[in-house]
């Protein structure tokens, strides 16, 4: 028999029963089902995956062999869609919006004079806003570096 508990947004509960040749889904996504057949390989499988699948999961065997626990956990991370515009008062804005942990920004060329703001949304992403300005700067471009642990981006843009 293998079991797998899922303590996530919900309690789920995925079984299988090779004797009975029997699967059994309580409360559980039509996203969860199982990788493979379960009397072979009883891996899980979530998809498409969602921030709200993110929690603890355990895996329960009962076999000739004995009784064997895994544990595990899902953590889910969302890549940031990333953009860099400017306005009329010369202030460049790169925006790395709805990513999951929160990106990193950072400018070429490098500015001690950059302003960062942080919005937490109700689902655990965060958008991360930088402003940088070049009044007085020479430069032709700015680029803009999003460092996410799903993606890392560059935007550049002609101050021209």
């Amino acid at each position: 028999m293998v079991t797998w508990k899922m303590k996530c947004s919900t309690y789920c509960l995925l079984a299988y029963r090779s004797d009975h040749n029997e699967t059994r889904k309580l409360n559980c996504s039509e996203r969860v089902m199982w990788k493979y057949s379960p009397d072979s390989d009883p891996a899980l499988r979530i998809y498409p995956v969602n921030l709200g699948d993110e929690g603890n999961y355990t895996c329960e065997i009962a076999s000739k062999a004995g009784n064997f626990l895994f544990f595990s956990s899902l953590t889910v991370i969302v890549p940031p869609t990333v953009t860099l515009t400017y306005d009329n008062s010369r202030v460049a804005v790169c925006q790395a919006s709805a990513g999951k942990p929160a990106a990193d920004i950072s400018w070429i060329p490098a500015s001690n004079h950059s302003t960062e703001e942080e919005v937490h949304h109700p689902n655990g992403t965060v958008t991360r806003l930088s402003y940088v300005g070049w009044v007085n700067s020479t430069l032709p471009t700015v680029t803009c570096l999003v460092t996410h642990p799903a993606t890392n981006q560059t935007l550049s843009l002609d101050l021209s």
